[in-house]
Parts: structure tokens; C-alpha cells; sequence
């Protein structure tokens, strides 16, 4: 038994991993995504909390203000939840030669890295997250998508050990943009 789920997860493995989505694939689309120029001043975000069969478990605002000084920015996020409850999150973000991006944040336990390709991010970071007085690292696979120079959809699958425990999606828009 043992044999046929290593064989089956060796013959699987392959297969799952080529249907998903890869950065490579927004090469060369417009508007590019600089995220030093759209996280910059404030903004605005409204997003939902879904489990893994697409309840909402939470909706939310996010108050943001982001400033760059060369290759380091800081990003401020103040979350407020409908029921109450209120979180804030401050990112040390950085811009590298090669293109890619990382950050950290007080709750992040492994360093985000992400790389951007025509008008796509994808990034990826483990975030300490408390679910019912206990804080759990789940896995963020982030993807934002610029839809132009003032409104950015952002979504997120979140895993634990590999499985999909839900997915956070975002609306950002520039505060002042209509």
C-alpha cells in the first residue's frame, strides 16, 4: 500500500503542478506592475476571508499607506474586520536588481519573496496566523493582478501541510482615484 502512494503521488505530482498558474505567464502584459510605484501614498483595500469550499468566514477594510526611499519601502496596513476586530501590519519591503521583491513583517515567519512580470505578482510568504487561541503558520501563494495605474485585485490561497485551508481576496485602490 505504501508503494502504490509514493507511485501515485510521484505519477500526481507532476500533473497538479503543471495546471497552476506561473509568473512567466504574464510576461510582456499591460499595464506592467512596479510595486514601488503602486504601494506609494494611500490606499485602500476591501477584501473577504473564504474557508476551503468558498464560505466567507470574514469581510474587511484595509487602511494603507506606503512609502518608498530608493530600493526600501514601508507599508502600512491597518485591517478592521466586521466583527470588531482590528489588526495592523507593518512590511519592510524591498526591490531588488534582479527584480524580484521581499518583504518581512512582525507576523510573517518566513520572509516574502515575490517577482513581477507584465501586470502580475506572485508572492509567496508563511504568516502566524490565530485561530482559536492558538496561532497557526499557514502558506500564502499571493497573486495581484494591476488592473490599471489605480485599482489592483490581490488573491491569496493559503495551505497548511500542502492542503488548501482557504483563500483571501482583495480589491486595492488608490485613495483619491475614481
Amino acid at each position: 500500500m505504501k508503494i502504490l502512494l509514493v507511485a501515485l503521488t510521484l505519477l500526481l505530482t507532476p500533473l497538479l503542478t503543471s495546471c497552476s498558474s506561473q509568473i512567466a505567464d504574464y510576461q510582456g502584459t499591460t499595464p506592467a506592475l512596479a510595486l514601488d510605484e503602486f504601494f506609494t501614498g494611500e490606499l485602500v483595500a476591501f477584501g473577504m476571508v473564504q474557508d476551503r469550499s468558498g464560505k466567507v468566514l470574514r469581510r474587511f477594510r484595509v487602511d494603507m499607506v506606503a512609502n518608498w526611499e530608493g530600493n526600501q519601502g514601508v507599508l502600512e496596513e491597518d485591517f478592521f474586520y466586521d466583527d470588531g476586530e482590528q489588526q495592523r501590519r507593518v512590511w519592510q519591503l524591498e526591490k531588488h536588481a534582479d527584480g524580484r521583491y521581499t518583504g518581512t513583517a512582525a507576523d510573517v515567519v518566513t520572509p516574502a519573496e515575490g517577482r513581477t512580470e507584465g501586470y502580475a505578482l506572485n508572492w509567496r510568504y508563511t504568516l502566524a496566523v490565530p485561530v482559536d487561541g492558538k496561532v497557526w503558520h499557514i502558506d500564502f501563494n499571493d497573486w495581484m493582478y494591476l488592473l490599471d495605474e489605480n485599482r489592483l485585485i490581490n488573491r491569496a490561497d493559503m495551505t497548511k501541510w500542502g492542503f488548501k485551508v482557504g483563500e483571501v481576496t482583495l480589491w486595492i485602490e488608490r485613495k483619491g482615484s475614481t
